[in-house]
């Protein structure tokens, strides 16, 4: 039996996620800090609260809402692509909200006001289909990879291996009998 080589690894998309993870908390208090010097603390402090509070109001209206969409949607017999990724922004975008700061409070609006989710649920939906596209490419019988396609029998050669069909059978060994080669245990 031969092994696969296993795809080379895309870290890509982590390394940019975790740089933004670090970048942003420090992005945060350069905004904070410069507000601050603007507007005063107190008003600084009484925006971020604010903020928070319609934040949290706003992302549970929504969510109110992109749940009864998508139940329509399924009973409907729709597939509910459009609702789950706004399902998904709206959560994403109320944990932005909820969170002290001005940077994540613009990217929250961003996914959770109605008239500002399509864009956003446009570019989700092309970010996710592009990191499939990618993880898909490289597997063997996935799209991309020797014309094949999900569930179609390949006979794409990686490694410069025999391709052998074959079928898995379980035996079930009779009562009282154990599975062959096993000694039969008496009570």
């Amino acid at each position: 039996m031969t092994t696969r080589p296993t795809p080379p690894r895309r870290r890509g998309a982590l390394r940019w996620l975790l740089i933004g993870m670090l970048a942003l908390p420090l992005v945060e208090l350069v905004v904070l800090v410069l507000v601050g010097q603007q507007i005063g603390f107190w008003w600084t402090l009484a925006l971020v609260v604010g903020v928070g509070l319609v934040g949290a109001w706003l992302g549970r209206r929504e969510s109110g809402r992109t749940y009864r969409a998508l139940q329509e949607a399924v009973r409907s017999g729709r597939p509910p692509a459009d609702e789950v990724t706004d399902a998904i922004l709206v959560m994403i975008g109320a944990f932005l909200l909820v969170l002290p700061g001005f940077v994540s409070d613009l990217l929250g609006l961003a996914a959770v006001l109605p008239f500002t989710r399509p864009t956003a649920r446009r570019l989700f939906q092309a970010a996710v289909a592009r990191q499939a596209d990618r993880v898909t490419a490289g597997m063997v019988g996935g799209p991309g990879a020797a014309g094949t396609s999900w569930g179609s029998p390949t006979r794409t050669r990686r490694g410069g291996g025999e391709v052998i069909e074959g079928e898995v059978v379980e035996e079930t060994p009779p009562p009282g009998t154990t599975a062959p080669g096993r000694p039969r245990l008496e009570e």
